[in-house]
């Protein structure tokens, strides 16, 4: 006689990364890679800083003066290592994916459900 999961246990249930790996192999075709090393750096950069760097100056200079120097630096800091997190992720689930398959993969179908849907 098998037992029900608790909802405890279904919470954060895993799922394994060969799954992952399994499911990723059923599509014979795939997309093509068609950027460099420079593109990638450029895209994530672009996608980091955005716009949203000119808006802050506008605000925080006239407040903190030369000190934002110090601050840009700190949020530089902060998104490199959000970044190397990002990079070991992706090598520990070798898939293309997401942080919702990331999470799956690591702490549980709660937490990916959050993720995903945020």
């Amino acid at each position: 006689m098998t037992t029900r999961p608790t909802l405890w246990t279904t919470l954060f249930r895993c799922k394994p990364v060969a799954d992952f790996v399994v499911a990723g192999e059923g599509h014979s075709h795939g997309l093509g890679r068609k950027f460099g090393l420079f593109q990638l750096t450029m895209l994530g950069v672009g996608a980091t800083i955005g716009t949203g760097i000119f808006v802050a100056l506008t605000t925080a200079v006239p407040e903190a003066g030369p000190a934002v120097s110090v601050s840009f630096v700190i949020a530089g800091i902060t998104a490199a290592l959000t970044a190397l997190c990002y990079a070991e992720l992706a090598s520990a689930v070798p898939v293309a994916g997401s942080s919702y398959s990331y999470a799956y993969a690591t702490m549980g179908e709660l937490a990916a459900f959050l993720i995903g849907a945020c």
